[in-house]
């Protein structure tokens, strides 16, 4: 039985971030085998969209109108295909809660991957604008939704502390093979790294304090590069903190992808991930499939860091950061050779693309037929 499923989703451009990149990846990997077609409808942005030209990705004309994103050309889009499934990715938008609608019309089942915006801290930011959609339509298609898709357990637990009681299945997002056909050597001295979204959320100023914790000395035998891009005021606020702190061995790369990106990660000795809460965090998977040891906040729900020896899980504070630098400091090139091919091995065994789309299939089979339900569904 081939299953037709249609997914929607906010954005889907190359600069949108994590969510779409997944997203990309997890169709692609779908489409790639012979028991179900994925396709995703989307309205059409100002910048190219990722994969353009690709065949599942069906592009409408953008008529959004208000913040919400209502869009006729999306409904009507929606309604003209026959799918067995309808799946959205991400909440609080039109394009989000009409497939929930199109589903109901034509007695079809919806799922929801809701990406954390419906952890905690997610939920309050903009608290009442999502009350308000919450009552309006959104708690609705969450609660009647077959199944919500969620990346880690701990996301399952925030959801059912909110009251939902659907089905859940856990399944990671994918991560892809690699663009560097060669071995890319550790830079020459200590680098450490960030990766990602500027922006105060992400808590990207604990790194810069940590490194101003360590002596001079230890400061001369490492170096700190910040890439990404996002606020521009939170982006001044932290090259003012490195001045503030005289460090001269932090260096801002602004925003990098593709091949670059992933050199960029391979050197590092160390990828820092300081904010105080992440759903799945994409960028730990790609620096470990690069085989980078990494660094991530108890807040995130990589645990398995720790137990597989590939990183460190700990409570994001500039002083357990700076605890690290100072071991790495004085790691050997055996050891950190040792935690980088654990780290690989296990991305390639949890995470590959073929993996993912393995499981996601094996969850809409379920959900159409009602037989065989996946070892990693929650009732």
């Amino acid at each position: 039985m081939k299953i037709h499923v249609i997914h929607t989703i906010n954005a889907f451009t190359a600069t949108t971030g994590g969510t779409a990149t997944c997203t990309y990846d997890l169709l692609k990997g779908l489409n790639q085998r012979q028991d179900v077609q994925a396709d995703i409808v989307v309205t059409r942005p100002g910048q190219p969209l990722m994969g353009d030209g690709e065949e599942w990705i069906i592009p409408v004309e953008n008529d959004e109108k208000t913040p919400f994103g209502i869009s006729a050309n999306l409904r009507q889009a929606l309604m003209q295909t026959d799918a067995e499934v309808y799946h959205t990715n991400g909440l609080w938008r039109y394009c989000n809660h009409v497939p929930a609608v199109v589903a109901r019309e034509k007695g079809k089942p919806f799922v929801l991957t809701p990406h954390g915006m419906l952890y905690p801290q997610a939920l309050a930011h903009s608290k009442w604008q999502k009350k308000l959609l919450g009552y309006a339509c959104v708690n609705r298609d969450i609660r009647e939704a077959a199944c919500i898709h969620v990346t880690c357990e701990e996301e399952m637990q925030h959801i059912r502390a909110l009251g939902f009681t659907n089905p859940v299945a856990v399944i990671p997002n994918p991560v892809p093979d690699g663009l560097l056909k060669d071995y890319v050597p550790k830079a020459a001295k200590v680098t450490f790294g960030y990766l990602g979204r500027l922006h105060p959320r992400k808590r990207v100023e604990r790194i810069i304090e940590a490194l101003g914790l360590l002596s001079e000395e230890e400061q001369a035998r490492c170096q700190l590069v910040i890439m990404g891009s996002g606020e521009p005021s939170y982006e001044t606020f932290l090259r003012t903190r490195v001045e503030q702190l005289h460090l001269r061995n932090a260096e801002f790369l602004g925003f990098v992808e593709g091949v670059e990106k992933e050199r960029r990660l391979a050197q590092l000795h160390t990828l820092f991930v300081p904010s105080d809460f992440e759903n799945f965090g994409m960028i730990v998977a790609e620096a470990l499939r690069g085989g980078t040891p990494v660094f991530a906040g108890t807040g995130t729900p990589w645990q398995v860091l720790k137990e597989k020896g590939c990183g460190w899980w700990q409570e994001p504070t500039p002083e357990n950061i700076a605890a690290v630098m100072r071991s790495m400091l004085h790691t050997s090139p055996e050891k950190l050779d040792e935690m980088g091919r654990t780290g690989q091995k296990l991305v390639a065994e949890n995470f590959s693309v073929r993996a993912v789309a393995q499981q996601m299939t094996e969850l809409y089979q379920w959900i159409v037929t009602k037989q065989n339900k996946p070892s990693f569904v929650y009732e």
